[in-house]
């Protein structure tokens, strides 16, 4: 017999569903998961039929508890700095995918899976989610990132508090914190919602999106007049395409706006 698929992708519509397959091991990320994430993502932002991708874990226990110990126990620091920074890039793409990633947390989130859905363009989570940092309690620090994302989404003093501690975040404190957008849904509710916000989001420009996506991303390090410089092009060229002028039509016109792919829409001119 064959090993089941670590990772589940199925696509329906302009919707790619991405699902975390390690049920015994609480859907642990190991290397191989972690590089059929990073492939599965970079696949779908390349296909102008995918607008959204959620990612969710098998079952209803465990989004994911985090990178795979059995792989990290005994290793070296030199081979550990190349697993730490090979994962820190799985999650950097996925933060910078031309397609929203969002997170549906179906249970607990720890370490490697917290980052994974701090790395998310935004999460939905289960009330049976639970999410937190735990490494200090093993003698390790975050690697894949959370010690630079969680203190920009929380701030530096409930970050640290957390990371300190191995403090579990439930997911109404989550909600609180602004680490969802959305208060909690029932868990047999939660992928359901997750789609639907993803189907959403598929309905919008494509374009759109994509140019929000990229003002997102060049202002999470930069000076405001920076992102503010770019964010006028980005509107600019919004505003002077096709897909506006689709997009404003169906408003005033009183209908629902038809979208063209980005790959079949006619080439901009100056």
């Amino acid at each position: 017999m064959t090993a089941p698929e670590a990772l589940v992708v199925e696509c329906v519509g302009p919707v790619t569903t991405l699902t975390i397959n390690r049920p015994k091991a609480f859907n642990a990320l190991n290397a191989d998961v972690l590089g059929e994430l990073r492939q599965a993502v970079l696949e779908a932002e390349a296909d102008p039929a995918v607008r959204v991708v959620v990612v969710t874990g098998t079952g209803d226990k465990a989004f994911s508890a985090g990178a795979d110990l059995k792989e990290l126990a005994g290793m070296t620091s030199d081979r550990a700095h190349a697993t730490m920074r090979s994962g820190q890039r799985v999650m950097r793409d996925i933060e910078r995918a031309a397609v929203p990633v969002i997170a549906a947390v179906n249970g607990v989130a720890l370490g490697g899976g917290f980052e994974l859905v701090l790395a998310s363009t935004f999460s939905v989570l289960s009330t049976r989610a639970s999410l937190g940092l735990p490494e200090s309690g093993l003698g390790l620090i975050p690697g894949y990132g959370g010690t630079q994302r969680l203190p920009r989404a929380v701030g530096a003093q409930t970050a640290a508090h957390l990371m300190l501690t191995g403090a579990r975040l439930n997911a109404d404190r989550a909600y609180q914190l602004g680490l969802t957008p959305v208060p909690p849904v029932a868990p047999e509710d939660l992928l359901a919602s997750a789609v639907a916000m993803a189907e959403k989001i598929a309905a919008q420009g494509p374009l759109a999106v994509r140019s929000i996506l990229t003002a997102l991303e060049a202002g999470r390090g930069a000076l405001l007049d920076t992102g503010l410089q770019l964010e006028t092009g980005l509107a600019a060229l919004a505003i002077g395409g096709a897909e506006s002028d689709e997009g404003i039509s169906a408003f005033l016109e009183r209908r629902p706006a038809v979208f063209a792919d980005p790959a079949t829409a006619p080439e901009e001119t100056a």
